[in-house]
């Protein structure tokens, strides 16, 4: 029996599938297509719900280590105690997305969770290749902890999240928190992380329903780091897969669809972890492809995804 999309998914993207069948997929290497593709549909997927009345925004800057301005939004929900705090990565391939595109998701888990959350503009690959973006998270980082005292948040309970691109970056910043000897992250929440740029070969039970296709990835990761994308020399701060000692990495969340093209390497990451004696709660949902809880949000396996990740949220 071959897989198959989830019979409530395949109906939401049912207008999509039809739209994108009639239109010719981005090469490989075009940046600028993907970014008009892409942008329009995250920028719908995130109004598609209702965008929260009780969350409040304000808007702060740090500077980068290389002197650049670094935005970050800082989403809290009316009258939580101080406590947790999360920071938050959008997706994107490391190539697409900005901020104002994820303030419906944003907005949505702090609502239901009450946790607040910094979402982070970091700067995009290529006009930005590694390590730039992952230091830029590092700084905002950084800026958090530095600002817990007047924000109102623990120190000792500050998370780390993201989806696709952003989940390999929270993933990634765990890593370099730990090199540098901090500051303190106690959860990461990785959704359907992008880790490992060696993912490069269709599978063929996938290829027919990935979102983000193989030739995606092929066109991110060297956008992002260049020729050493697939080589020996990628460090795990840039392709978490690479990892070679998971001890004392902060506990994890993971979840992918078992559609997703990062399904094998977001497995075989939370075993990676699992093995170090980090405290991993995963799960891999069936007949879900990339974000799938963003286009199907009515479905059952989203709603259970999300309410996972709002449980999560809860207990940072």
């Amino acid at each position: 029996m071959a897989l198959s999309l989830d019979p409530e998914i395949a109906e939401a993207l049912a207008p999509m599938a039809g739209a994108m069948a009639d239109a010719t997929p981005p090469a490989v290497g075009d940046i600028a297509a993907r970014r008009a593709l892409w942008e329009p549909i995250i920028g719908a997927a995130g109004t598609a719900q209702p965008v929260p009345a009780d969350v409040q925004t304000s808007e702060h800057h740090t500077t980068a280590g290389d002197g650049a301005r670094i935005t970050m939004r800082w989403y809290t929900k009316d009258g939580v105690a101080p406590g947790p705090a999360v920071l938050f990565f959008h997706g994107g391939g490391y190539i697409f997305g900005h901020i104002d595109l994820f303030d419906g998701p944003v907005s949505r888990y702090v609502s239901a969770s009450g946790v607040p959350m910094l979402s982070v503009q970091y700067r995009r690959a290529p006009e930005h290749p590694f390590p730039t973006p992952l230091e830029d998270a590092y700084t905002a980082l950084r800026w958090l902890h530095a600002h817990t005292a007047e924000l109102g948040i623990d120190p000792d309970r500050i998370g780390v999240m993201g989806d696709s691109a952003g989940g390999g970056m929270a993933a990634g910043l765990t890593i370099l928190a730990r090199e540098r000897g901090g500051p303190k992250i106690a959860r990461q929440i990785l959704l359907m992380p992008m880790l490992d740029d060696r993912t490069t070969t269709p599978d063929p039970h996938i290829a027919p329903h990935a979102l983000w296709s193989y030739d995606d990835s092929l066109t991110a990761w060297p956008a992002l780091l260049g020729e050493a994308a697939g080589g020996p020399h990628v460090p795990a701060t840039a392709a978490p897969a690479r990892l070679k000692d998971a001890t004392g990495l902060p506990p994890a969340y993971i979840e992918v669809g078992q559609l997703d093209v990062f399904r094998d390497e977001d497995t075989a990451y939370a075993t990676k972890l699992s093995r170090a004696g980090v405290p991993v709660e995963f799960h891999l949902h069936p007949g879900a492809p990339h974000e799938f809880d963003s286009i199907a949000f009515t479905s059952d396996v989203a709603r259970r995804a999300i309410a996972d990740r709002v449980r999560v949220l809860k207990s940072i």
